[in-house]
């Protein structure tokens, strides 16, 4: 919850300077701050972006601003504006409820929609354009399991972005449309698929992506069902599990350059005896695909990610983000 409501930051904060103006940059007034609160009032009208660059030194960190200041983005002249210092809320949880954050999946993306696993270029690129539009905050994976950790605050409107398999139309279809929006994104990639023909990303078509800044992560190597088969022995069992879960990191260190940290699961299948696999072999954070979103406390080797099927409408879509989950915590 708040550190601080805005009232109480207001009457603990005091002191009072001016800032210089700049065409990027704020000409509000500063009437007071502590270590962790600025208040300004704005001599013109302001954006979040712009405070956040002159008194946070970021750009970028407008979220603090906005998120505070109950979602506003612009700020009139004469409007005193609260600008937090410091996270003031890492788990985002409040007296009415906790902040959720929704992990989207998609495999395949074509020219067209084809199934409910190969989404239309157009489409993906409808519903990325939404997310920019109303605001959303895509965030990389790393960033969210750090929020997990309460190691950070992530903005309200938090979304993550992951593709499963490892296709190549990810290069040719996705890549484009996030560069254009600077958005994140991790790849799950299952190794035993890794440069398996013309529909595959290579490993020389992962390096340049990893440059970028995209993340890739593990999907086990064959892609199979890592839960015990019935008639599997236990020497069996750790057998293919040594394959499936300790070979590919092994792997990505090698091709890549950086081990993984991250696994989905194949189909989002698991149960007690592979958790304790997982766990054993040093993932930090493994992934289903349960249609619904994460609250800071969801089991790290049990988070949720909602499909996205070529058949959903824009309207549908916008029903996976989930952002807040009301109840009264007084």
């Amino acid at each position: 919850m708040r550190a601080l409501s805005l009232g109480a930051a207001l009457l603990v904060l005091g002191g009072c300077a001016s800032i210089g103006s700049a065409p990027d940059r704020s000409t509000a007034t500063v009437v007071g701050e502590s270590e962790d609160f600025i208040v300004a009032v704005p001599v013109r009208n302001e954006t979040s972006a712009t405070l956040a660059r002159t008194y946070l030194a970021d750009a970028t960190k407008a979220w603090m601003i906005e998120d505070f200041n109950r979602g506003a983005r612009t700020f009139a002249a004469g409007q005193r504006v609260v600008i937090p210092r410091r996270p003031w809320n890492p788990a985002g949880v409040e007296p009415t409820g906790y902040q959720l954050v929704p992990i989207l999946v998609y495999h395949n993306l074509g020219p067209q929609s084809k199934g409910r696993l190969t989404l239309g270029s157009g489409a993906f690129a409808e519903q990325m354009r939404y997310l920019k539009r109303e605001g959303y905050r895509v965030v990389s994976l790393a960033e969210f399991v750090e929020w997990l950790r309460l190691k950070r605050q992530l903005p309200r409107k938090s979304v993550v972005l992951t593709f499963d398999d490892g296709y190549h139309s990810f290069r040719d279809y996705a890549y484009p449309v996030l560069k254009q929006l600077g958005f994140p994104a991790t790849l799950f990639v299952y190794t035993d698929y890794v440069g398996a023909g013309r529909n595959a990303l290579s490993w020389d078509d992962l390096k340049p992506l990893v440059a970028e800044g995209f993340d890739v992560q593990a999907h086990s190597k064959t892609h199979g069902d890592l839960r015990r088969l019935a008639g599997e022995t236990d020497a069996q069992y750790a057998r293919r599990m040594q394959a499936e879960l300790a070979d590919p990191p092994l792997l990505f260190q090698r091709q890549l350059g950086h081990g993984v940290q991250f696994l989905a699961y194949p189909y989002g299948r698991f149960d007690d005896a592979l958790l304790a696999r997982v766990q054993e072999q040093g993932y930090a954070a493994a992934f289903t695909v349960r249609r619904e979103s994460n609250p800071s406390f969801v089991r790290p080797l049990q988070i949720s990610r909602s499909q996205v099927y070529s058949e959903m409408t824009l309207e549908q879509f916008a029903k996976n983000l989930n952002l807040f989950h009301e109840e009264n915590l007084r």
